[in-house]
């Protein structure tokens, strides 16, 4: 079986990275640099630094350090926008090389009347979308994870958002082609920009939610969809398990289709926000349920009734909307930042944010059960979920170690609540380090098996991103 470089090999290799990729800090090796790259402040699993950070500025740039790990057998790492948080760009034991991709973050190409773009991987999807509403182009992209996501990162993960509800996610197709270097130092674009092909395997949803195990994006080409006027509502109830019992009746209305989000956040939430001064006039401490209703105003008006009437028989005793645009952004914006709010409420804690997904039928008992275990932990936290699509978010708070070690036996047991439901241990964060050891559980030992062949096929040597979806190599450089 081949083995990873030496130490000696490793050296070797920084140097010709040097030469092949000359100028200011194009290849760092500060500690500094090294710490960043491969750790994150909002990631409480296993981290490890690299032993070099390469900036590249273009396809031929990743090929050159894919060609140079290759030589001397040195694990590489993809790293964007660094807002993920179960360990994706960690390094590797052995010594690892971190390809930062944050510089090319271009938008190459807009195509209008195609309703597509092309650009880089290290683009981030709020940039893009306000660049098209700058240019007074009435489309936008709907993919919309955390702040600062980069749309190499969105691919790797499988990611989703608050508009999965109405446009799905990630591995819809969103994603029309995309160009990826391969650990063989080849580059493919893995198909065509028409909207939809029958030509062979779907060679791009291969490398999505691959989490750059299998090959490293350079460019995407971007489905749009056309801007639609929406407004903003909220509906509070008198607990949990009542607004997202709600939930699932409105989407199976005729006026489903017209909500474009619905999200909650539970009483706790709503706290934090109050306390973190991000509102001018606190909201009720309640549970609650945030709506983006689309459409002509005739379709706005009559599924807001129909939501309103809905909302009543389970017991809603607040339902208005947003009485401005501005007033509707910053409602929305309050709920972007909700891991901000947390953090702010709790001077002095760190929050672990963990994510899991069941059926929509599910969720009112998997949230409600959720809660009651964390209360009974002793733990504080926050829960925020896209509950049109099954898929929550618990935020827990933590000072200390002993702490930390509660928060984790904490989230082991949402995750086996969620699998036991006939869900996922991940809904949109992706796998990284930190949800490795329940895929077997989940997926079946055959379909995991059936991974790694696919990633052996790919990677015979093992070097990108090691350790990442597939459970880690337990020998520190042996496959």
């Amino acid at each position: 079986m081949p083995t990873y470089g030496s130490p000696e090999d490793v050296r070797k290799a920084i140097e010709e990275l040097r030469d092949a990729l000359p100028g200011k800090n194009r290849v760092q090796t500060s500690p500094e640099s090294l710490q960043v790259h491969g750790s994150s402040d909002h990631s409480y699993h296993p981290s490890c630094s690299h032993s070099v950070v390469v900036m590249a500025h273009s396809t031929d740039d990743v090929v050159k350090v894919v060609n140079i790990s290759r030589k001397y057998r040195v694990p590489i790492t993809a790293y964007g926008g660094a807002t993920s948080i179960e360990g994706h760009f960690t390094g590797f034991p052995s010594g690892s090389i971190c390809l930062d991709l944050s510089a090319m973050n271009s938008i190459l190409e807009i195509n209008e009347a195609d309703g597509d773009l092309r650009c880089q991987p290290g683009a981030k999807w709020e940039d893009i979308n306000n660049t098209l509403k700058d240019r007074g182009i009435p489309l936008f992209f709907p993919l919309d994870p955390g702040p600062g996501a980069t749309i190499g990162g969105m691919i790797g993960t499988g990611c989703s958002g608050t508009n999965a509800v109405r446009y799905g996610t990630a591995k819809a197709e969103w994603f029309l082609n995309i160009t990826v270097v391969l650990p063989s130092g080849k580059v493919i674009k893995t198909r065509r920009r028409a909207r939809k092909s029958s030509a062979g395997f779907d060679t791009t949803k291969l490398f999505i939610g691959a989490e750059g195990t299998l090959g490293i994006i350079t460019e995407a080409t971007l489905r749009l969809a056309p801007r639609v006027p929406t407004k903003v509502a909220m509906a509070q109830f008198p607990d949990v398990e009542k607004a997202v019992s709600a939930v699932q009746q409105i989407l199976n209305t005729p006026y489903g289709p017209n909500i474009q989000c619905v999200e909650l956040l539970d009483d706790h939430m709503m706290a934090a926000i109050n306390t973190a001064g991000v509102v001018d006039t606190p909201y009720p401490v309640q549970d609650t349920l945030f709506f983006k209703i689309q459409g002509s105003p005739e379709s706005i008006r009559d599924t807001s009734n129909v939501v309103q009437e809905i909302v009543q028989t389970h017991g809603s005793t607040r339902f208005e909307f947003a009485a401005t645009e501005e007033e509707a952004g910053e409602m929305w914006e309050n709920r972007k930042y909700a891991f901000f709010s947390t953090l702010a409420t709790h001077p002095g804690s760190k929050v672990w944010t963990t994510d899991v997904c069941v059926p929509v039928s599910r969720l009112p008992q998997l949230v409600y059960e959720t809660k009651e275990d964390l209360a009974k932990a002793g733990l504080k936290s926050t829960i925020v979920g896209h509950v049109g699509d099954g898929n929550f978010h618990a935020l827990i708070l933590f000072k200390d170690e002993e702490e930390l070690r509660n928060v984790g036996a904490a989230v082991h047991r949402l995750v086996h609540r969620a699998i036991q439901m006939d869900g996922t241990c991940t809904g949109e964060h992706g796998v990284g380090v930190g949800k490795t050891e329940y895929l077997v559980e989940e997926l079946g030992e055959d379909t995991v098996e059936l991974m790694k062949t696919v990633k052996n096929a790919i990677d015979p040597l093992n070097l990108f991103n090691p350790g990442k979806v597939r459970n880690p190599t337990s020998d520190g450089g042996q496959r």
